[in-house]
């Protein structure tokens, strides 16, 4: 019924709850697993009693920070980074804590009140764990608890002596870490700071985040402007964000690309790794609009064809197209890997205003003298770009 009932732009919030239901389910099919022995059904063994400890701690921190991390994709929880004073040092003694009760729990297994303890300080350490984690971050939140929910699981086979459960967890584990990796590169993050939460240049506070002076004038155009503008072009382009994702925009982006391919032009769209909320949003989006697979291309593969590009349309992206990330290093981005879209002879935004993304600082592509502005939600101007250039 979820997977009928949610849509495509809710995919990555339900992702999240997945996983969160499956650490859940991990948690508490080990503490029923410990109850049936602690009734003397079976005799506590050391690795059982040490993979029973280990599946509560990982599915009880999967749960909670999933739970979390569906709050702030749906904006029930604040989407900016949280902090608080001796955050990593307290969390660090959370998780001593909980080991050395389990430490104790494996030579005083009959012990349950210790084991509802470390239960409840579980549950404690996946909310704190996430809660500092920024909403522009969550692509590498949902990857890493999709990796925790694996481990969870594998150490429920253990419990249970399931090898099924065992290699499937394994698998999931295994390769959930593989894709935080790669998603901590393309945002230019260390894995040790995403295990931490909380990232100190996420969503940084400072003279960016508060929302500096802007320099310059920003250009907009309308859809007819913008129209004409394509009508000269001979290659494109489009560069899909979160603003696309939450417009529901897609089925209008593909629209544009058969108009301007009817027209003979070479449209494109370059998708970041870190876009939209989850690993892989705008390639689902864009599938689901039955844009051809070949048609996306990675950063790496298309970032020195900008150069050479007549127009870009950037749709609701904001921070992983940002030229600070590459020459201001006081910025809270600096270092991350983001497309070229400056490169083209003209680049146009879409977005509803100037303001910030998720990083909290302006984008100072918005002022380039090749930059123009298309105010207006995704969708709606989409939509009417399309009638313009049917029209010409």
């Amino acid at each position: 019924v979820m997977a009928i009932k949610v849509q495509m732009t809710g995919m990555p919030q339900m992702v999240g709850l997945l996983n969160g239901f499956g650490g859940g389910a991990s948690a508490l099919v080990a503490f029923a697993e410990y109850d049936r022995i602690l009734l003397g059904v079976d005799s506590f063994e050391i690795s059982t009693t040490i993979t029973i400890v280990l599946s509560i701690l990982i599915g009880s921190v999967t749960f909670t920070g999933s739970l979390i991390a569906f709050g702030k994709l749906q904006g029930i929880v604040t989407g900016k980074v949280v902090k608080y004073p001796l955050q990593h040092p307290f969390n660090a003694l959370l998780l001593l804590a909980v080991l050395a009760a389990g430490v104790f729990v494996v030579i005083n297994p009959t012990e349950i009140n210790i084991v509802i303890a470390i239960v409840a300080v579980s549950l404690v350490l996946g909310v704190l764990l996430v809660l500092p984690i920024g909403g522009a971050d969550m692509p590498v939140a949902i990857s890493l608890l999709n990796s925790y929910s694996g481990l969870a699981a594998s150490m429920t086979g253990f419990v249970l002596q399931n090898n099924m459960l065992i290699i499937a967890g394994a698998l999931v584990g295994a390769s959930g870490i593989i894709l935080t990796i790669i998603m901590c590169k393309g945002m230019n993050r260390s894995l040790m700071n995403v295990v931490l939460g909380g990232w100190a240049s996420a969503g940084a506070e400072g003279p960016a985040a508060d929302g500096k002076e802007q320099k310059g004038t920003a250009k907009s155009v309308d859809a007819e402007e913008l129209a004409m503008l394509l009508e000269g072009a001979s290659s494109c382009i489009i560069v899909p964000g979160y603003g696309m994702a939450v417009g529901q925009a897609q089925h209008a982006v593909r629209d544009l690309m058969n108009v301007l391919e009817k027209k003979g032009i070479n449209v494109r769209f370059a998708v970041h790794p870190v876009a939209g909320r989850m690993p892989g949003h705008m390639n689902v989006l864009l599938a689901e609009a039955q844009v051809p697979y070949d048609k996306l291309l990675a950063m790496e593969d298309i970032n020195d064809d900008f150069p050479n590009t007549d127009v870009v349309i950037v749709i609701g992206a904001n921070d992983v197209v940002n030229p600070a990330a590459r020459s201001d290093q006081s910025s809270p981005i600096y270092g991350m890997p983001i497309l070229n879209v400056d490169y083209a002879k003209t680049v146009v935004i879409n977005k509803r205003s100037l303001n910030v993304g998720y990083a909290g600082i302006d984008n100072e592509l918005f002022f380039y003298p090749n930059a123009l502005m298309y105010f207006g939600d995704s969708k709606e101007a989409m939509s009417k770009l399309v009638s313009e250039l049917k029209e010409l």
